[in-house]
């Protein structure tokens, strides 16, 4: 069995007809998404690429507590962002620029009003944004970036710029927090270094320039990961996984790292 996951292409018409290398997109066709199948080993994490020409929905994601207590599982989402490709005045929108009220959310969304009282921030590459359940965000045009996330679909859309798509205020204003976005989600991470982008509590990230540390090796450890190559190649045995791609590695000794590369590897802490 191939240690590379199988790639889904998903086209969406805020995607784009020219990638970032190493992808191209198709002729004729906008690529919004990239999937990485998640395999059967480890399907508590998705990893994408995402591509977009136009501003996404404004919406947010329930927690896993939230959806047990639905009775639907644990099927909460929560997710992380690396920027790797993005346009002058690409941005995101994270939280909100002042505490707000359930109410005053719903009015907000309803009436529009929500753009204007969100946080943006503008991106750039190496810029990362961890995203907790219950986050209202938007992702707008001209980004490119890699996200890792609990493998869920539930998304709630709360705005949606008069697209006529469905809305979910009831279920997105039960779930959203009306609060400004924590500075400590979010970091600038240099190309080639050391840095732990997320440690719990669902999932641990980190990434890796050139042959990683004993500390590394001793918090993944035997249990099996996401390799997700930036610069040079990772072996996973015998298989290449280049840039571009994401492998399944069974343990942490699996993996030979490129010494001139930079990786990305990614591993679920429950469930």
């Amino acid at each position: 069995m191939s240690a590379t996951l199988p790639i889904r292409e998903v086209e969406k018409p805020w995607g784009k007809d020219t990638l970032p290398a190493p992808f191209s997109a198709p002729p004729g066709k906008r690529i919004g998404e990239i999937w990485f199948e998640p395999p059967a080993a480890l399907p508590q994490l998705l990893v994408k690429y995402i591509f977009t020409s136009e501003a996404l929905s404004v919406q947010v994601h329930p927690s896993d507590t939230e959806t047990l207590a639905k009775g639907i599982g644990p099927q909460g989402k929560e997710e992380c962002w690396l920027i790797v490709d993005a346009e002058p005045e690409a941005k995101l929108g994270i939280g909100f620029q002042q505490p707000l009220s359930p109410e005053a959310l719903r009015t907000a969304a309803q009436d529009g009003s929500i753009e204007d009282l969100m946080q943006w921030h503008r991106v750039r590459p190496g810029d990362f944004f961890y995203i907790p359940a219950g986050t209202v965000h938007a992702i707008g045009a001209g980004v490119s970036l890699i996200e890792v996330q609990q493998n869920s679909d539930i998304t709630y859309r709360l705005y949606d710029y008069g697209r006529p798509r469905e809305l979910h205020l009831d279920e997105g204003v039960a779930v959203a927090k009306g609060v400004p976005y924590p500075r400590e989600y979010k970091l600038s991470v240099p190309d080639r270094e050391d840095v732990t982008l997320v440690e719990g509590p669902l999932f641990r990230l980190d990434q890796i320039e050139g042959l990683p540390n004993e500390d590394v090796a001793l918090r993944y450890g035997g249990a099996p990961l996401l390799v997700i190559p930036r610069k040079g190649t990772a072996k996973i045995g015998a298989e290449a996984v280049l840039p571009g791609g994401c492998g399944l590695a069974v343990d942490f000794d699996q993996v030979a790292f490129d010494e001139n590369g930079t990786c990305l590897i990614a591993q679920p802490l429950h469930r």
